[in-house]
């Protein structure tokens, strides 16, 4: 057996990154009146101008395939490099075969590794830090980490508390080795004595097989609980991810949370006391609520505006369903 030389340190970082948007982009004022709402209190209420919804031919595996080899060009390493795909969604209706074995196969990392994860909106920043730990330990040289989701699939289109909010994307970044820290510790945990807040109504339960007024289950949300539950403890979560990084609030270039509403952001950017250099992500306002897939798709439209270059630092924060936290420091791609 050759174990690796624990005096040689093996780092992580983030070599590549792509996103896929649905083409179809939805403005307030295509579903406000259906709601009972208006288009202001929208935007006054989450920040969303306008979501992306999926179309009948931009599949789940799709997008997530498209997402992954733009990730793989900009990080310049072939598919056949790849030692371990991982997708974090909580939209693959299929439950077997995982979503990230179809997305090895389509992409050609036919010999790598494959899991699902399943932490909701959390799911790229665990996935993050799983691809990291695996590179880190020698485990893999080089991980696919994609996160997608078609929440309309799961939605109630005439839900006033939750219909306006979600959307559909698809954002992957390839993980590899790095001669210095790319990818900070991660701070995670799980209060699960609030799983009420957010979740599916229901589950799938026999009847649903044999009575059709069984209700099918949807996503449903507290709001007020899930705000409240964020900007009380996600702040936390994130001074302790740049405490373990070894960074100050005034090193980072931008902070990069889920984009779950424009008020929670704006709380925790302020509770973490960001200065007024550092760019706050509002990827919600045009791509709406995408779960897992929001952090990849906020971070590359920072990149694409030219707010943020590659190489500066960012503060990323998951949270969702459950609920579970992630928050970790990187380099930019």
């Amino acid at each position: 057996m050759r174990m690796r030389n624990s005096a040689e340190p093996r780092y992580s970082r983030i070599m590549g990154l792509g996103v896929y948007r649905p083409a179809r982009s939805v403005p307030n004022s295509e579903i406000a009146e259906g709601l009972g709402l208006t288009e202001e209190w929208i935007e006054r209420r989450s920040g969303v101008r306008s979501r992306r919804y999926a179309g009948a031919e931009e599949t789940l595996t799709a997008m997530s395939v498209a997402a992954a080899e733009k990730a793989l060009a900009q990080a310049g390493v072939d598919a056949d490099r790849i030692g371990f795909v991982l997708v974090a969604t909580t939209t693959h209706l299929t439950q077997m075969p995982s979503l990230a074995s179809e997305v090895a196969l389509r992409v050609g990392a036919t010999e790598a590794g494959a899991l699902d994860i399943l932490a909701a909106c959390a799911g790229f920043s665990y996935g993050l830090a799983m691809g990291s730990d695996m590179v880190r330990a020698g485990t893999a040289d080089h991980v696919l980490i994609v996160a997608a989701e078609r929440v309309t699939d799961i939605l109630d289109h005439s839900d006033p508390s939750t219909a306006f909010l979600f959307a559909d994307g698809a954002g992957a970044v390839v993980v590899g080795p790095s001669a210095t820290p790319g990818i900070g510790p991660v701070i995670w945990g799980s209060d699960a004595g609030r799983a009420d807040a957010v979740g599916m109504t229901g589950f799938w339960h026999p009847s649903l097989r044999t009575d059709p007024e069984t209700p099918w289950p949807v996503l449903g949300m507290i709001g007020w609980k899930v705000y409240r539950w964020a900007v009380e403890n996600l702040a936390t979560a994130g001074s302790r991810a740049l405490e373990a990084a070894g960074v100050t609030v005034n090193e980072l270039s931008a902070f990069i949370p889920h984009q779950a509403n424009r008020l929670i952001t704006e709380e925790m950017a302020a509770r973490l006391k960001l200065p007024p250099g550092v760019v706050v992500a509002q990827d919600v306002r045009e791509s709406g609520n995408t779960s897992s897939a929001s952090i990849p798709l906020a971070m590359d439209t920072l990149l694409s505006k030219g707010e943020v270059v590659s190489g500066e630092l960012a503060l990323l924060i998951g949270f969702g369903s459950g609920v579970v936290y992630a928050s970790q420091v990187v380099r930019l791609p």
